[in-house]
């Protein structure tokens, strides 16, 4: 693979990581979680522990 391959592949992996981390990062504030806050701050799992974050561990609004 070319450098410039690699380049955009992991700018494609970051942008993909952050956009998660983000999103997991705001609900888990939200829903008053700071364990999974500080969790999912600190380790970086390529948007893998943010995507399980997200759909089977934050707070249900509507329970």
């Amino acid at each position: 693979m070319s450098q410039l391959t690699l380049n955009i592949l992991l700018a494609v992996v970051i942008i993909w990581s952050l956009s998660w981390k983000g999103v997991a990062l705001w609900k888990s504030a939200r829903n008053n979680q700071p364990a999974w806050f500080v969790a999912l701050l600190v380790i970086n799992a390529i948007g893998l522990l943010e995507i399980v974050y997200i759909a089977f561990f934050q707070k249900n609004k509507n329970a």
